[in-house]
């Protein structure tokens, strides 16, 4: 089954690491997304906040280099996470990660 997201955006909160007892680095953070979509023909604002999960040492000298308002777009997967109060979110799983050129 398919299972694949792009979005661009900004990063909107510090990045945070954690090693799994595994050994796996997990790097997080938030994706703030602003966009003009058209729906029914008709041109609407589009904004959510994302959080994104690297995993694994790819993806790391990329991560190792976002800071707050680094302009980036993000490929990979959607997964449901949920959080030991209970609450579920969708979660972000990158496979790829682009700077993005201002303007852009």
């Amino acid at each position: 089954m398919l299972n694949r997201l792009v979005l661009e955006g900004i990063v909107s909160k510090s990045i945070v690491q954690k090693t799994s007892p595994s050994g796996v680095i997990h790097s997080s953070f938030v994706l703030e997304h602003r966009s003009f979509q058209y729906e029914a023909g008709l041109k609407r604002q589009a904004w959510c906040k994302v959080s994104v999960v690297a995993s694994g040492s790819s993806l790391q000298s990329v991560i190792q280099q976002l800071i707050v308002g680094s302009k980036i777009s993000v490929e990979g997967f959607i997964s449901q996470h949920q959080s030991r109060n209970g609450l579920s979110k969708l979660v972000l799983h990158a496979e790829k990660i682009t700077f993005l050129i201002h303007g852009e």
